[in-house]
């Protein structure tokens, strides 16, 4: 196995400072710089659709709702973890590309309901499907028995940081 960035940077660190036992680093900065790339790569193939990640975050939450489709600006924002100013801007943005329509929510009339249009559903469908091809090849070099044991492995990991929220 040859050395790679991380390596590199850790064996500095090592010399540096042997009594910091940055070990564990070699996992931390791997997945640090794995999710940069896939960050890059998510990226270029949704800029292919002109979405960013974000709006097919949006697009995605409410394709996965179910039929009609819909959701308050409140249940999305929580699922994407966004305020409600964050919500509202990427809702006017996907709403002026004719992705979404706000509608009138028949159990409050000062709120809205956002819902997925067609051409939403169209794009979303399109841009997901691509995006999944991208980690196939991607990840083609893994075995399966290895991508189950990884799967698992971040299941484990992701699990206990989601926990301690």
């Amino acid at each position: 196995m040859s050395d790679d960035q991380t390596d590199r940077l850790l064996g500095g660190w090592d010399e540096a400072r042997p009594d910091l036992e940055v070990g564990t680093l070699q996992v931390t900065a791997r997945l640090s710089r794995i999710g940069a790339h896939l960050a890059r790569r998510q990226e270029d193939v949704f800029s292919r659709f002109d979405l960013n990640r974000g709006e097919v975050g949006a697009l995605s939450a409410l394709r996965i709702a179910g039929p009609p489709h819909r959701l308050s600006p409140t249940r999305l924002g929580r699922g994407l973890m966004l305020s409600s100013a964050g919500v509202t801007s990427r809702i006017d943005r996907l709403e002026r590309r004719g992705y979404v329509r706000r509608l009138a929510d028949p159990n409050d009339r000062r709120g809205v309901i956002i819902e997925l249009t067609e051409d939403g559903l169209a794009v979303v469908d399109t841009a997901v499907a691509a995006n999944s091809e991208s980690d196939r090849q991607l990840l083609e070099r893994l075995d399966p028995a290895e991508l189950v044991q990884l799967e698992g492995l971040l299941r484990k990991l992701l699990g206990g940081l989601e926990l301690s929220e």
